[in-house]
């Protein structure tokens, strides 16, 4: 098993800037890969970013491309996504997954494990 705690949610301006944690525990040297998606209320979950754990391979939905940034740090266990230029359209609850096999890094059902979300506001 691997749990997951996202960090780092909250209220900001548009064209501010937030920075996610996703602290992994447990089982992680099996993890293969970790993604971020989101979930507005109403809409379903969009896959936002994923990386690779060995080859720092990322990917990236094309709503946030050049304005987001996934990066992980092997020795924390941790991944993070830094936000910035952000709208009020990124405003959903944002949740962390892992998954131990390659597969679409976009696809929500390819990941094993998740997080329980965190909530990112944006204003106008």
């Amino acid at each position: 098993q691997v749990q997951l705690v996202e960090s780092g949610g909250g209220l900001a301006q548009a064209g501010g800037s937030l920075r996610l944690s996703c602290a992994a525990s447990g089982r992680t040297f099996s993890t293969y890969a970790m993604g971020w998606f989101r979930q507005a209320p109403g809409s379903e979950r969009q896959f936002v970013a994923a990386i690779t754990w060995s080859g720092r391979v990322t990917y990236y939905a094309d709503s946030v491309k050049g304005r987001f940034t996934i990066s992980g740090d092997n020795a924390k266990n941790t991944v993070y996504l830094q936000m910035n230029r952000l709208k009020p359209e990124d405003t959903a609850v944002y949740y962390c997954a892992a998954r131990n096999s390659y597969s679409d890094p976009s696809r929500g059902d390819g990941y094993d494990y998740w997080g329980q979300g965190t909530q990112v506001t944006v204003s106008s």
